[in-house]
């Protein structure tokens, strides 16, 4: 989001995250093995990097367009990768500094990301956190085969070191409140509490002993290094992402085995496919449509959940509503029952001190200034919202920081949301080459529920580099400069995707659905395309740079081929994004400038998501040589080099070996 009055336009999986990360961009940078500039671009609009790259509901993958040709990319593993490849240098405090200081009650996703955002805005500001370590639900309940706590911890420190201040132990209306807050001095406030409370059905028998709720059973789990007493069968009731962490959770601290019983069908459950899918995996055996009718104690101990079937859990205005056949019941046998039905906030201590709640007990609240009932007072997160994601989360802590700067600074702000990029068109998705994706490596589910390491291994560097290729670079294109083009058609005739038209006798070329290819861009007879990708439009000024010096000889690589050229000197050689955004007049410009060979290096990689770009490289050498030729100036000065990706460690060698001069044949 934007203080702005003219949405701008993004790819689909960069305008569908919450705080709408660049994903292009980071993507690209991996791509090319540039590690720590992935890094750089995933910390631009991201203050909790490592958390995201583990935990993150990636709402950016339902968008990607490749998904609409054969699978998404992986993106949130691939942000893993720009972490854990990836090195960037200690934030630096901001320089400008405003008198004004910013409370921050509670450190989860949304406070932390508020307060970095303020901290940033040069505003001093101070967490409040009620908890003995920060972190909120994150610290709390997310399990650590999930996230592990020193990965917390990195991301943390990384917002103190911006100068925030983070005091456990402070609890608002135990020992603070909103009017000591005000006389300390702060200007404003912001509630970022979240949902710490567990919420139960309210059925006979759900105080029994053996009977637990969700959240404090995590954070024991994850707090205290709580397990279960031995060979019990544990039941959980429940159908969203919390269950899913507590049968998991309860099988790695010893449960015999864990059933889960939830009010949703398989395809209603609001648990994330992929948890759901790992949690079969690991043996938990799912009962859906089944609501629990009571819990019956036998002989003084726990023993039965009685469920009956569940008819709907929706009304006919899709509100959740459920009914249920009373009659149609089924035991379920069970030794200990966890309650993960649902969350609510601990606002009661809100109205004593001027902040208003509704009738429901929630914190009116008005989402478009982020402001509740007092003057100062702001919200964000779960407690705003209701149970979501982390990334959901920060988003509302992102826009209560710029109300909050707003406000201080007495100024209006007008929030809008960019634009998504459209879907893509029949005939372009035809044209586009069909790359499997890549499976993220895991645990052993067998191995992984006796343990609480980390279940996602995640990519290794090449496995990163392959992904990363399958992005599809939406919207980072061809443009055309209408001043210039002459209605040719040239580029209509050379794309392989289809993507430039003509109506009404002028060419379209559709930025939309352009793949990025570049074929175009050196094909057009009078220079009317322009290119959005760096690393295209200032080969030029590279050559000019390159070629400084007396230097003779001048290399031209795939840039994506820049992770298998380490520890090769490429002094005097260019990286383009694609050997096919080559142009003639680039390899002419070399000789103009007093080379006396030239090469281009491409990979035969099969992962490679560009159609027919060595032939068309190849076609540019041809055309440069044959000119050469023509002009008395010599044969074969222009070489095409097809290398083998784990051949690039001797390209010095085979480029030597290319301009060798062939033996005369003998006879």
């Amino acid at each position: 989001m934007q203080q702005s009055t003219a949405p701008v336009v993004q790819p689909p999986c960069q305008n569908e995250c919450p705080i709408h990360q660049d994903a292009r961009g980071y993507l690209a940078a991996i791509a090319r093995g540039e590690f720590d500039r992935a890094l750089e671009v995933v910390r631009e609009t991201n203050p909790l990097p490592i958390i995201c790259a583990t935990i993150c509901s990636h709402p950016c993958e339902n968008k990607c367009r490749r998904g609409k040709v054969d699978l998404p990319l992986s993106i949130r593993a691939l942000k893993r990768v720009a972490v854990e490849q990836g090195k960037s240098p200690p934030p630096a405090k901001p320089k400008a500094q405003r008198s004004q200081k910013v409370a921050v009650i509670g450190s989860g996703p949304a406070g932390l990301t508020a307060a970095h955002d303020l901290a940033h805005l040069g505003y001093s500001v101070t967490i409040l956190e009620r908890d003995a370590a920060p972190g909120g639900a994150m610290t709390n309940f997310v399990p650590i085969y999930r996230l592990p706590r020193e990965w917390i911890k990195r991301d943390i420190d990384a917002i103190t070191a911006l100068g925030v201040t983070i005091k456990t132990n402070h609890e608002l209306g135990k020992n603070v409140t909103i009017a000591d807050l005000k006389k300390q001095g702060f200007n404003a406030i912001l509630l970022a509490m979240g949902l710490p409370v567990s919420r139960t059905p309210g059925v006979p028998g759900e105080n029994s002993e053996g009977v637990m709720l969700a959240l404090p059973f995590l954070r024991s789990v994850n707090q205290e290094g709580y397990r279960l007493p031995p060979d019990k069968m544990v039941i959980v009731v429940g159908g969203g992402n919390v269950a899913i962490d507590v049968a998991r959770s309860a099988l790695r601290a010893g449960a015999a085995g864990v059933r889960m019983v939830c009010l949703e069908a398989p395809h209603e459950m609001p648990a994330s496919p992929w948890e759901v899918e790992e949690a079969k995996e690991e043996g938990i055996d799912i009962n859906c449509s089944w609501g629990p009718k009571q819990i019956i104690v036998r002989n003084g101990k726990l023993g039965v959940l009685e469920c009956k079937k569940v008819k709907s859990v929706f009304d006919a205005q899709g509100r959740f509503n459920p009914s249920f056949y009373e009659e149609q019941c089924t035991l379920i046998e069970g030794d200990i029952i966890i309650m993960a039905i649902g969350q609510g906030s601990d606002l009661k201590m809100l109205p004593d001190m001027g902040v208003n709640l509704n009738e429901r007990k929630q914190l009116v609240f008005d989402a478009k200034t982020m402001t509740t009932s007092q003057e100062g007072v702001f919200a964000c997160g779960e407690v705003t919202t209701g149970p979501g994601s982390a990334v959901r989360a920060m988003s509302t802590g992102r826009r209560a920081a710029l109300a909050i700067d707003g406000y201080l600074k007495g100024e209006k702000v007008v929030f809008t949301e960019p634009l998504p990029l459209g879907e893509l068109a029949p005939e372009v998705v035809n044209g586009v080459k069909r790359i499997e994706r890549n499976v993220v490596p895991a645990q052993d589910p067998a191995l992984r529920v006796k343990n609480f390491n980390i279940a996602d291994l995640g990519y290794d560097a090449v496995l990163g580099l392959k992904e990363a290729r399958r992005c599809l670079n939406c919207g980072n294109g061809a443009h055309l400069i209408e001043e210039k083009c002459i209605a040719c058609l040239t580029c209509v005739r050379v794309c392989p995707y289809n993507v430039p038209v003509t109506r009404n006798g002028k060419v379209d070329i559709r930025v939309d659905q352009c793949q990025a290819c570049g074929i175009c861009v050196a094909e057009c007879p009078v220079n009317a395309i322009g290119f959005r990708m760096p690393g295209v439009e200032d080969i030029p000024q590279r050559i000019e740079t390159a070629m400084k010096g007396s230097k003779q000889e001048l290399g031209f690589y795939c840039s994506y081929d820049s992770y298998y050229l380490r520890g090769v000197n490429t002094q005097g050689m260019i990286g383009i994004p694609c050997l096919a955004k080559i142009d003639t007049k680039h390899l002419l410009k070399a000789f103009e400038l007093g080379a006396e060979r030239a090469f281009l290096a491409g990979c035969m990689d099969a992962d490679c998501p560009f159609t027919g770009n060595l032939e068309w490289a190849q076609r540019r050498v041809d055309t440069v040589n044959s000119l050469l030729k023509d002009a008395g100036l010599g044969e074969g000065r222009v070489k095409m080099l097809k290398v083998e990706p784990d051949q690039f460690k001797n390209l010095t060698q085979l480029v030597a070996a290319a301009f060798q001069p062939k033996e005369a044949p003998k006879g």
